[in-house]
């Protein structure tokens, strides 16, 4: 399962559309494929510090997706391939010699 972390504040307008955007683009996608996790900077100092001028902040598995503004398209594929799984890496045969 995938978790998305949303980082904001009360009474920031900015996290209200982006909470707005993960419900919409969350809604969307498969049940259970993501679990969605809403932190506040004020509840939490390290946050605070960390984050304070970026708020709102997306975090997908702990990695930075955005900040400020979201995009909901963008979102969506990275919330599908989060959920995909990791790529199976890919092998080629090997070429031949042609002397």
């Amino acid at each position: 399962m995938t978790t998305l972390t949303l980082i904001s504040k009360p009474d920031c307008h900015l996290c209200d559309v982006a909470r707005e955007i993960v419900d919409v683009v969350v809604a969307d996608l498969p049940e259970n494929d993501v679990e969605v996790e809403e932190v506040s900077i004020l509840d939490d100092p390290a946050l605070y510090d960390a984050w304070w001028e970026k708020i709102p902040v997306v975090l997908i598995d702990d990695r930075l997706h955005a900040h400020w503004r979201l995009d909901a398209g963008r979102l969506r594929s990275a919330l599908t391939e989060a959920s995909a799984g990791p790529a199976a890496p890919t092998t080629t045969a090997p070429e031949e010699d042609s002397a």
